[in-house]
Formats: structure tokens, C-alpha cells, sequence
């Protein structure tokens, strides 16, 4: 792609998300999703690929499904309300928003395009789906927490926990399970939102924090299966050592830091008397630990003493031992919190 056309494109990317979470009217806000959108599909289609080609119409209609719904609702409010502020939100427009703003992040049960579009684009764009792609949707649903439903939320976001737990068990595609992974994240988020927004915001931070490196780590060695993450640590120790302790934290495992904002949502859950969904929630994350281990063993059964016997299936990149040393104190951050939290 063109140097010139890339800038473009990443100014409309940043430009898109800057005017969606500054706006405080929900057509401002819906044109800065429209930009976002038209923005990243040049980036998902520019592989020489039919699957990529698929991806990329395939996040443009479900996309534009969503702008389309989140349109009409804002559109319904104004009439019966004459307001068109993002924090003034009737009962049918916020039952028909929420289902829209789902449905652009990949949230249960609106999550049929997220793996799809993850498995035909590359690790890079993958990334840029799972992190910078939800934050305009998840600041306009922040900004209208106050009119939220939790009978609406609660079950997206247990919905969302199951699937994504249940989901990435049957995967060995790397791309799929990060997909999965973050649909089972944003369970927890949709859950938190209408009780505790600022912690349902902190744990989409964190998230964000921890699977940034992840994908940075694996994209120079261009692994995209769970068998070739069994030859890591012949080449890479250090970066397979920062890779299991990236993955036991999104697992949520304490004393890391993915445990954090998971401690902290169970508690005002059943601090607002929700105990039963705060016990399924913490039971059906369980699913997610199972292939979250899973990947941290296979990442580790080949430590020293014991040997691979898979074949390198790719080549380190020159500027690895760079990524590597640049992303230490970021990997570092997942073992930070927690005990700065107890204190």
C-alpha cells in the first residue's frame, strides 16, 4: 500500500475514534464510527486474498447493520424526546442502542463476525480490531451507563462470558482464540457497565494493556497456530516467558493482573445483591482459563531439558530482539497491579 494512502487511512482510523468519543451528539458520534469503519476495511482487504476480501465485507456489512440501528434509535429518541445528547437516552432508545453498540464491538450474541473477520485478516490488523476498534463503541456505552438496562447488559454479558469461554476451546487458530478471547472479555464489561461503569471501563484497559503485546510478540514470528507456538522457546525464551505470563493474566489467574478488575466487578456484583450472576460468571470463565492454559503449556513443554520436534516453520524477523526488549515493561505491567490494589 502507498505510503501516502496508509497515512490517510491511519489519520481517518485516529480522526474517526477522536470525534466519536469527544462527541456529545449521537450523530457526530455515529459519523465518527462511519469514518472509523470506512477507514480499516482498505487495511482488512489489502492481502492479495479471497479470505481477506471475505473479512472485509463481511465486517463492512455487519458494521454498517449496526451504524444503521444505532441511527435509527438515536433518530427514535430525538423524536419523542427532541434530544439528540448522548447522555439523554429514553427506555425504547436504550433498549434498541445497546443490542447496536454490542453488535459493533463483537459482543454475545452478535459475535458470528468477529472470528471470521480475525482468521482472514493478519495479526497486526487483528490487533487493531480487538483494541483501538472498541473504544469508540465502548465510550458512548460508558457515556449513556446511566440509562442502561441491566436486564439487557447482564445477559449480553453472561452470554458473552459462556460463548467465549466455550468458543475457544474448539479452536487451534490463534487468531480465532484472541477472537473469542476478547468476546469473553467484553462479557465482563457489558456485565459491569450499568453497576459499576468505571470499573467495567478499567477492565477493558487492562485488557487492551495485556493483549497488545501479545499480538506484538507473535507478529514477527508469524505464528498463527497452536503448533507453532510449541518451537518458541527454542528461539525466543524470553519472549515465551512474557507470552505465559500475558496469557496466565488474561486467564485472570491471581496475583496477575488480569485478576483485577475481575475481583473487583465480582464484588460490586454482589455488593448490589447479584451474587447467583456474579457465581455463573466466575464458573463459566473457567471455560476461557481451559484454552488459556492450554496455550501457556504449550508454550512451556518445550523448555530446556526437553527438546521440540516440529520443524521452525518461520523466521525470525531482524528487529525481534528489539520488539522484545521494548515490550519487557509492558508484559511487566500484568504482575503489577493486583498487589498495588491489596495495598
Amino acid at each position: 500500500m502507498p505510503p501516502l494512502a496508509m497515512s490517510m487511512i491511519t489519520l481517518g482510523i485516529i480522526l474517526g475514534t477522536l470525534m466519536t468519543t469527544s462527541a456529545n451528539h449521537w450523530l457526530t458520534a455515529w459519523l465518527g464510527l462511519e469514518l472509523n469503519m470506512i477507514s480499516i476495511i482498505p487495511i482488512i482487504a489489502k492481502q492479495k486474498h479471497l479470505r481477506s476480501t471475505e473479512s472485509a465485507t463481511k465486517y463492512f456489512l455487519t458494521q454498517a447493520t449496526a451504524s444503521a440501528l444505532m441511527l435509527f434509535s438515536s433518530t427514535l429518541n430525538a423524536w419523542q424526546t427532541g434530544l439528540w445528547d448522548i447522555t439523554q437516552l429514553n427506555k425504547t432508545s436504550s433498549t434498541l442502542m445497546i443490542p447496536a453498540l454490542a453488535m459493533k464491538m463483537g459482543a454475545a450474541p452478535f459475535h458470528f463476525w468477529l472470528p471470521e473477520v480475525l482468521q482472514g485478516s493478519t495479526l497486526t490488523t487483528a490487533l487493531l480490531i480487538t483494541t483501538w476498534q472498541k473504544i469508540a463503541p465502548i465510550t458512548l456505552l460508558y457515556m449513556m451507563s446511566n440509562h442502561t438496562q441491566s436486564n439487557i447488559t447482564l445477559p449480553i454479558g453472561l452470554l458473552s462470558i459462556l460463548i467465549g469461554g466455550w468458543g475457544g476451546i474448539n479452536q487451534t487458530q490463534l487468531r480465532k482464540m484472541m477472537a473469542y478471547s476478547s468476546i469473553a472479555n467484553l462479557g465482563w464489561t457489558i456485565a459491569a457497565i450499568s453497576a459499576v461503569p468505571n470499573i467495567a471501563l478499567l477492565n477493558i484497559i487492562i485488557y487492551m494493556t495485556m493483549s497488545t503485546p501479545f499480538f506484538l510478540l507473535l507478529t514477527p514470528t508469524s505464528s498463527k497456530t497452536l503448533q507453532t507456538m510449541t518451537i518458541h522457546w527454542s528461539h525466543t525464551p524470553t519472549s515465551t516467558i512474557m507470552l505465559t505470563l500475558l496469557l496466565l493474566s488474561m486467564a485472570g489467574l491471581p496475583p496477575l493482573t488480569g485478576f483485577t478488575p475481575k475481583l473487583l466487578i465480582l464484588d460490586s456484583l454482589v455488593t448490589y445483591k447479584l451474587t447467583p450472576l456474579a457465581t455463573m460468571m466466575a464458573l463459566t470463565s473457567l471455560l476461557s482459563l481451559v484454552f488459556y492454559l492450554r496455550m501457556a503449556y504449550l508454550l512451556t513443554a518445550t523448555a530446556s531439558p526437553t527438546t521440540t520436534q516440529s520443524t521452525m516453520l518461520w523466521r525470525l524477523k531482524s528487529h525481534y530482539n528489539q520488539t522484545t526488549t521494548i515490550l519487557t515493561p509492558i508484559a511487566l505491567f500484568n504482575i503489577t497491579i493486583l498487589p498495588a490494589l491489596l495495598m
